[in-house]
């Protein structure tokens, strides 16, 4: 059984979710101490129950330490089971986030699967649909992968209720390469409010159009019924040849509307002006499935230490190595296997 420090790195809920993806793929157990160490609330929260529960059905494995605050998991995977699953957070906690666990595994798997799953869809420090939708998904597509996703129901914090659908085909996995970006071929901002005045998607937009020179007719608004919120997000989406990345900026209590606009802006330029392929968040989700196919070639926009230590644990479970390299504005991020036996 493979140990696994969750206190190392970043020491957050993401070295859960790739040990929870790896062990499944990789058939080898693991137990983790020291859950989500580094945080505020360590240990297990309702959404990394939801992630354990997901990954241990589909997987038909033993699992020991899934209760509230646990800071220590033990988890034994059997066989990937295609099926139709549902899973409840029971909170307003990520959607997105349960359902990247068991993604990958599913779509690997020989016969079809459905996943819904409900909790929340647009939260603080977790990708949106829309990320997973436009940039995410469309990327592992190119790999092999086949499945398309439906946002059912938008899911504000804090009280949720939202609800992402998947629909996963078996396919395979091949190595990527997006050294480049390629052409501009697009920029569009879109802010949601729900149950919130409209006036605070207003004041968003009116701030993304001038920090990006954005014309009317790349601007949407959009209003929803308030039994989905009180919710309010704001998204730039970046169109070019080779990828399309989304940023998202979400509205905070005591937190003024061109504040989180300005936030998204800031992103953006740094994107925009590095000429990278993909910003920090995507460089970070791209790690796993690369590792898995055997490679692959990015360029990144910056370097986190969430993909620091999703780097050093993929190494702990795969024959992979990444290696980073400096080049003009943007940093190059090589995918290979390593040349050790597999476990």
């Amino acid at each position: 059984m493979l140990k696994i420090d969750g206190s190392q790195g970043e020491g957050g809920g993401q070295l859960l979710r790739t040990s929870l993806t790896l062990s499944i793929l990789t058939g080898r157990p693991f137990r983790m101490t020291g859950v989500r160490a580094r945080r505020r609330n360590p240990g297990l929260q309702p959404q990394h129950l939801a992630a354990v529960e997901a990954a241990r059905r589909v997987s038909g494995a033993r699992v020991d330490g899934v209760e509230l605050d646990s800071q220590v998991l033990s988890f034994s995977p059997g066989l990937v089971w295609p099926d139709r699953y549902e899973f409840d957070i029971g909170t307003a906690g990520s959607c997105t986030l349960v359902l990247q666990t068991v993604l990958l595994p599913l779509a690997l798997a020989p016969a079809p699967s459905t996943v819904r799953v409900t909790g929340g869809t647009h939260n603080v420090a977790a990708p949106p649909f829309e990320f997973l939708a436009w940039t995410w998904l469309p990327l592992l597509a190119r790999m092999g992968v086949r499945a398309s996703l439906e946002l059912v129901r938008r899911g504000f914090y804090p009280r949720g209720g939202g609800e992402v659908l998947a629909r996963i085909q078996p396919g395979a996995l091949a190595p990527l390469a997006v050294p480049r970006r390629g052409r501009l071929l697009a920029t569009r901002a879109e802010a949601t409010v729900a149950g919130l005045p409209r006036h605070i998607a207003e004041r968003e937009l009116a701030v993304v159009a001038q920090g990006l020179s954005l014309t009317e007719e790349c601007l949407r608004l959009h209003e929803l019924p308030p039994d989905q919120g009180p919710g309010n997000v704001i998204t730039v989406t970046v169109e070019s040849d080779h990828v399309t990345e989304v940023f998202a900026g979400f509205g905070q209590r005591g937190v003024p509307a061109e504040t989180v606009a300005e936030g998204v802006c800031v992103d953006v330029r740094r994107y925009l002006d590095s000429g990278a392929a993909a910003g920090p968040h995507l460089a970070d989700q791209l790690l796993l499935p690369l590792a898995v196919a055997g490679g692959g070639v990015f360029t990144t926009s910056g370097i986190s230490s969430h993909f620091r230590s999703n780097a050093a644990l993929i190494a702990e479970f795969l024959p992979a190595r990444v290696e980073t390299r400096q080049e003009a504005g943007a940093c190059r991020v090589t995918v290979t296997p390593d040349g050790r036996p597999q476990p």
